[in-house]
């Protein structure tokens, strides 16, 4: 008896999902909460446990196939029906032509049989290895295509244009990546595999061909990317994200404001470290406070009503190999500095490690982002729907500030910060956006 593998419930919001990858071969053993294979949604990837331990007899959904929660992934059962599934149809053209093979033989007449005979035995004299070395060459290809058995077909015949596949224990590989391994000349016994269970990703692939391409000429500074020159398909996060970003800028009208803040203060604080490790927790923590004081930022718009909430769930842009997402911490308000720069580190170490569930990147009212490790000065952040309101802050830098000391203007060494703060003007207005602002600036500067 086998056991169908369905498609769970990924998250509330979630109702389907993309087969990126199958990390188990049919015939492979299973073990229960053993990752069977990678999905997309339009939240996260994630793996698939089995649900039971066995042996993977079918494959249901074949990869890049977009299924309904619920629908069927694969069969897993004693193992039984695991050669039916795999090759059932070659196993059978095989015995048939055997039998027709047979049949034919005993109704042909002695003449036929005699010439059957007769090329059968030519064929080795043919096949034999003579001493001009590209004939032999030819033969034995013969001989060991004749020689195959026809009960493995589940592994695809290479073509004779491809190089052969050094996959050693390497375990399974994408498509994309042994493409990518051959283009290169890169053996993929000796790549060590920095993706999921060891799996070995294009950027390992790629990391291994980099320091091998020494016929190259040198170039003055930075590396070139292998991107440069090529044609890649967009993932479906990258596709959803797209949409996203498109339908928001079409729904919405959006605009940006820009403060400068003052945050030496806080600088000194986090250089003594008797504070938060970073920026953002602080930069977190006065939105939070700001949003309370002028909740229209943190609203969305239902139709022609403003749906107020009654907790601030902050969305925390993080960047990954994947490109951003934005986990949210949830009820954001009742943390503190310490508490927030807690749950951002966690989040952002699970986001970057794909380890989160779908719904902790649902249900955001408000983004927070920063780019102090990019160096950027000013950056326009996106507001997606259902939010109404993203902050950005660029990084951190000193300059000579005109300030006053004992009543007269003097030039100071200090630490500033542009804030941009991107808003859906149909609720929102400029004047909403400016004392908001002006809340987060106090908050930090006090």
């Amino acid at each position: 008896m086998s056991e169908t593998v369905n498609l769970p419930a990924l998250g509330e919001s979630v109702t389907e999902g993309t087969v990126t990858r199958w990390l188990k071969n049919v015939g492979d053993h299973v073990e229960v909460d053993e990752p069977l294979l990678e999905v997309s949604t339009d939240k996260v990837d994630t793996e698939i446990p089995s649900p039971v331990a066995g042996v993977l007899e079918e494959i249901l959904a074949e990869e890049d196939d977009t299924i309904d929660v619920g629908a069927p992934l694969a069969k897993i059962g004693d193992g039984s029906g695991a050669a039916g599934s795999s090759a059932p149809s070659e196993e059978a053209k095989s015995e048939d032509a055997d039998e027709g093979s047979s049949e034919e033989t005993s109704d042909s007449s002695g003449e036929d049989a005699s010439a059957e005979a007769s090329e059968e035995s030519a064929e080795p004299e043919e096949s034999t290895p003579v001493q001009e070395p590209e004939p032999a060459a030819k033969s034995d290809a013969a001989v060991s295509e004749r020689s195959a058995e026809p009960a493995q077909p589940s592994a695809p015949a290479a073509s004779s244009s491809e190089p052969v596949d050094v996959t050693g224990n390497a375990g399974y590989v994408t498509p994309l990546v042994r493409k990518l391994a051959n283009q290169h000349g890169v053996d993929l016994s000796d790549v060590t595999g920095t993706g999921v269970g060891g799996r070995i990703r294009k950027e390992d692939v790629l990391a291994a061909a980099s320091p091998s391409r020494s016929d190259e000429p040198s170039r003055p500074a930075g590396a070139v990317s292998e991107l440069r020159g090529t044609t890649q398909p967009m993932s479906r996060l990258r596709k959803v994200a797209a949409e996203q970003a498109v339908a928001s800028s079409q729904a919405t009208a959006q605009v940006t404001a820009v403060v400068e803040a003052d945050v030496t203060r806080v600088v000194e604080i986090i250089a003594g470290d008797s504070g938060a490790s970073s920026f953002l927790p602080y930069l977190a923590h006065a939105a939070v406070q700001a949003l309370q004081q002028h909740p229209v930022l943190n609203a969305a718009v239902d139709g022609d009503q403003i749906i107020y909430p009654a907790s601030e769930n902050l969305s925390i842009a993080v960047e990954t190999d994947r490109g951003m997402l934005s986990p949210v911490i949830k009820d954001a308000g009742s943390l503190d500095v310490s508490g927030l720069d807690r749950a951002i580190s966690e989040l952002a170490e699970r986001t970057r490690s794909n380890s989160l569930t779908p719904d902790e990147l649902s249900g955001g009212t408000f983004t927070v982002a920063t780019s102090e490790e990019r160096g950027t000065l000013i950056e326009t952040p996106v507001v997606f729907l259902p939010q109404s309101a993203a902050l950005s802050a660029g990084a951190v830098v000193k300059r000579p500030v005109i300030t006053t000391v004992d009543g007269a203007d003097a030039i100071a060494i200090r630490s500033v910060v542009y804030l941009s703060l991107s808003y859906d003007q149909r609720i929102i207005d400029s004047s909403d956006a400016s004392h908001f602002l002006s809340t987060v600036v106090e908050f930090l500067e006090s």
